[in-house]
């Protein structure tokens, strides 16, 4: 390490106050820091980390300027602050050391330091982000989940993924360029488009245009090029476990105030990155995680890393033996659940007979007018049988009825953990008896949820008379919802969402009313969902 300490002799300011009110108020002693020392530490092994620890009497607390245009890391007595270089080569830094006092006073100090800086990344990295020397980057838009926020606690965007082409098309007008050269000097481009506007979080509009207002959580186009490096260098590099990305004095397109980013997935086809935005104080404070998908310019590569077909039979119930669902493969929700399983649905669920059984090589779940309200059945493999990506086949025939909502779906295996919609939600086939023979599928995770669920439906002439095949087909990439083979409904996602290599469970019942169910019929008086078989296929 090169370790050395520059004093500093302060000059106090003069300070002048004066009221017109109380000419007997007194102020509090104000004291200026004094004797400002600053260490400086240079990590050997030309890493371009640099070390600051300011000492100064009477100081509250210290800013220390590692660029002169960037913003400050704030110390208390005591403590260090950190920042890495990334630039290669030999130069010349300033750094400012602003010692804050009471009242107002303060002592500063700009020291010079000159480094030797050499980062490199290995071979196979630099042409994954980089190409032949040079290579373009764009969102990738049409994707699900390719932009979103959640806290700094979890590892997805548990508050809002953005669906596909949701935002305002000046972030799809950035590219990003990433370079290097034989020197290991490697290069970031950012470049803008219309106006050269770019998105900036909404909270952080004010630290580019001080004496606007900017309306609550709405992000906006702007340009803020003359305020930001757009042509300067990058580094990617290990920490604590983490591989990180760093652009100096720069932004991968959406400005959250985050120049540093823990780099999700890096392929040749895809960069995935984990921004963490410091939330001023002024609008709330705290911490957020943004994440950015992006994939080559030239359509290098869609994303679609593939998987084999799906033709492997892992895991099926033929429901052949007469009586209660199989206990190794089913188990039960009873009861109402909270607001009636949190649709306002009017059914209460039980393991009767009269209402889920398997008999005559079917299973039927059965609801029922009684006793002035509805039972019904939901089974699930909860805790038995879980799965990531494969296709899901149910062949089944629907009920009937003004109010009756039978569904066949999937949920997160995570949802004790993180709750729903953060565990994800894939709905294979509902139906309202309201709206009969039209079928639906949906997909329920943060952003897009409830009423805002990623939605389609089709008409099956007969749903409630005929045997029809209801499928999804679920990979790392996409999923698809198909009858009986033919494709109707196809999600592009990116792995920000909560579909991406997590495990999730089956359920199947038959709800009344709610949200969606709707309206129940009151001659209503009972209706099965038969279900010949349940295949998951790898």
């Amino acid at each position: 390490m090169k370790n050395f300490n520059i004093t500093y002799i302060f000059l106090v300011f003069t300070l002048l106050f004066s009221s017109c009110q109380d000419d007997d108020a007194e102020l509090g002693t104000i004291i200026p820091p004094s004797n400002l020392q600053i260490d400086v530490v240079i990590e050997e092994g030309q890493t371009g980390n640099v070390t600051i620890t300011p000492q100064a009497d009477n100081a509250l607390n210290f800013h220390i300027f590692f660029t002169q245009n960037g913003e400050p890391l704030v110390a208390q007595p005591g403590q260090s602050q950190t920042f890495r270089y990334t630039q290669s080569g030999q130069y010349s830094v300033l750094i400012t050391v602003v010692a804050f006092g009471t009242g107002g006073t303060s002592s500063s100090q700009t020291i010079t330091l000159d480094l030797d800086v050499r980062l490199f990344i290995d071979q196979e990295t630099l042409e994954m982000i980089g190409g032949d020397g040079s290579k373009r980057w764009v969102w990738d838009s049409g994707v699900g989940g390719h932009f979103g926020v959640g806290p700094i606690t979890n590892d997805f965007p548990e508050f809002f993924s953005a669906a596909p082409n949701q935002l305002d098309p000046c972030v799809y007008d950035d590219v990003l360029v990433f370079s290097y050269d034989a020197n290991d000097n490697y290069g970031f481009e950012l470049i803008t488009g219309n106006a050269n506007q770019t998105f900036i979080n909404w909270a952080e509009v004010t630290r580019f245009f001080p004496n606007d207002t900017p309306t609550q959580f709405v992000d906006e186009c702007r340009d803020i090029t003359d305020q930001i490096a757009t042509n300067t260098s990058f580094v990617i590099f290990e920490n604590e476990g983490r591989r990180l990305i760093s652009v100096e004095n720069s932004t991968l397109s959406y400005w959250s105030g985050a120049m540093e980013y823990e780099v999700v997935e890096l392929t040749a086809d895809r960069l995935s990155v984990r921004g963490i935005q410091e939330v001023s104080s002024d609008f709330g404070g705290g911490q957020l995680a943004w994440y950015h998908t992006f994939v080559p310019e030239d359509g290098g590569g869609d994303g679609n890393i593939g998987e084999p077909p799906f033709d492997e039979l892992v895991w099926a119930d033929e429901f052949d033996n007469n009586g209660a669902p199989n206990s190794a493969n089913w188990t039960y929700d009873l009861g109402t659940g909270d607001n009636g399983w949190g649709n306002g649905e009017s059914q209460s669920y039980t393991d009767d007979p009269s209402n889920v059984i398997v008999e005559d090589g079917l299973l039927k779940i059965t609801a029922i007018s009684e006793n002035g309200g509805y039972s019904s059945a939901r089974i699930k493999t909860q805790d038995l049988f879980t799965f990531t990506y494969g296709r899901v086949d149910v062949r089944a025939k629907l009920p009937t009825g003004g109010g009756t909502w039978p569904a066949i779906w999937m949920l997160g295996s995570n949802i004790t953990e993180v709750g729903w919609p953060a565990c994800g939600e894939i709905d294979i086939m509902e139906h309202v008896g309201n709206n009969q023979d039209v079928v639906s599928s949906a997909l329920h995770f943060p952003g897009n949820n409830g009423g805002n669920a990623i939605f389609e439906e089709t008409t099956i002439p007969g749903a409630s008379v005929d045997f029809h095949i209801y499928s999804v087909e679920w990979s790392s990439t996409e999923i698809i919802f198909s009858i009986d083979g033919t494709p109707y409904h196809t999600y592009p996602y990116t792995s920000n969402l909560p579909f991406y290599n997590n495990d999730f469970f089956l359920i199947l019942n038959v709800a009344m009313g709610g949200t969606f169910g709707g309206a129940i019929d009151p001659a209503f008086t009972e209706s099965t969902m038969e279900i010949d078989y349940v295949r998951v296929y790898q």
